[in-house]
């Protein structure tokens, strides 16, 4: 570094413009992580909570459903902790083009969250995380959106800021564009390398670190949270994907700034690793008991189906296994998922209705559209999510 003090986690450098700009010091910290008692409680919480998660991941027969639907309400709530208005709701209509009224524009955002996520997944099979692996995944992100100017699926080629109307009046300025690709070299050897640091530890310092450097124009904070998803699964501490933690970020939003902030001011990093596995064992408990609860609920209403349905029974099985996985229909999607008529649809869509397990939600006599209203509910529900307490 040319100038500024050096810290654990970086310096802030004098630019010539004015301004000064963080230099991110290489991972891992030096001076190492301190990993005391509390958190090593912390640590073991979070340990905890997704042993049960993975725990109840392998008995479940219809994971993929699961793995599907909280993929999601990540891809909503990560994108709401950016400004996005675009709720569950408007995301599964789209998904399955059925149109109510106005579907706020930023629904797309959500939208592409879903495909880098499915993206990523596939390409993990086959290829450890990289830079280009996460240039992909911007790419996808910004496609045919807001931001969609700011070179998608490039690292930028020009100085970027957060806050205020420039990098002098900032809140923090990343490192320019030179320091940014060393960064990002030494990021990569990170992630490729060996480090004694139990795997959600390493996890919480490469979100940070990512963030830090924040090497896009638009759409880092997205990127870094799909790190999170994506590096659980990676490095072994999920099986299936069931965990998202952007529900408790969000709640907890400008805790979740202010600490990362802190790494750059202070070189906190055990704050910040503090509130991070703490926000991993909520997430987790989260799932858990949003898990138990929405599959109860879908096989006590499959043995209604079954029970009362009949010699139809067969034919409502398939329409409510479709609806499991969109939460909503219509009589066209249900005419082509039972391979019947549109007049035996709309009559199957009926049955389920009169059962108490579908709601029409447009009031029409025709265009109907059908929803499974107690699913959503528990997708949609918001568990108190609890506030950061700091550390133990």
């Amino acid at each position: 570094m040319s100038s500024g003090s050096k810290f654990r986690a970086g310096a802030y450098v004098s630019q010539p413009a004015g301004y000064k700009a963080f230099i991110p010091s290489s991972l891992p910290p030096k001076p190492a992580i301190q990993l005391n008692n509390a958190l090593l409680a912390r640590l073991s919480d979070a340990d905890r909570a997704l042993a049960q998660l993975n725990a109840i991941g392998r008995f479940l027969p219809n994971i993929e459903l699961f793995v599907l639907m909280y993929a999601k309400r990540e891809a909503v709530l990560s994108s709401q902790i950016e400004g996005t208005q675009s709720s569950l709701s408007d995301v599964l209509k789209a998904e399955v083009q059925l149109e109510m009224g106005v579907v706020p524009d930023d629904v797309d955002q959500s939208l592409n969250y879903l495909a880098a996520m499915s993206h990523g997944a596939a390409r993990l099979e086959t290829l450890p995380m990289s830079l280009r692996l996460i240039k992909e995944l911007h790419a996808i992100l910004m496609q045919g959106v807001r931001g969609q100017e700011k070179s998608p699926g490039e690292f930028r080629v020009s100085q970027n800021w957060i806050g205020g109307t420039g990098p002098s009046s900032a809140i923090f300025v990343p490192p320019p564009i030179h320091e940014m690709t060393t960064a990002l070299g030494e990021f990569e050897k990170y992630l490729h390398g060996n480090d004694a640091m139990p795997a959600l530890v390493r996890i919480a310092l490469v979100h940070a670190q990512f963030e830090t450097i924040h090497p896009f124009l638009d759409g880092n904070g997205r990127v870094g949270r799909l790190l999170i998803t994506f590096l659980l699964g990676h490095w072994g501490l999920l099986k299936s994907p069931l965990l998202y933690p952007s529900a408790c970020l969000k709640a907890n939003k400008d805790t979740y700034c202010n600490l990362l902030q802190g790494i750059r001011d202070r070189a906190a990093y055990e704050d910040w690793i503090d509130f991070f596995l703490w926000a991993v064992a909520v997430s987790a408990e989260d799932a858990f008991s949003r898990t138990e609860r929405i599959h109860a609920l879908i096989e006590e209403d499959r043995h209604r189906i079954i029970d009362e349905g009949g010699r139809a029974a067969g034919n409502l099985l398939q329409v409510f296994d479709y609806i499991c996985k969109t939460a909503y229909i219509n009589a066209a999607i249900a005419t082509g998922v039972t391979d019947t008529t549109p007049a035996a649809s709309i009559k199957h869509m009926s049955t389920l209705e009169q059962m108490g397990l579908l709601t029409e939600i447009t009031g029409r006599s025709r265009g109907r559209i059908y929803a499974y209203s107690s699913y959503l509910e528990l997708l949609r529900e918001d568990l108190e999510q609890p506030s950061y307490q700091g550390r133990l």
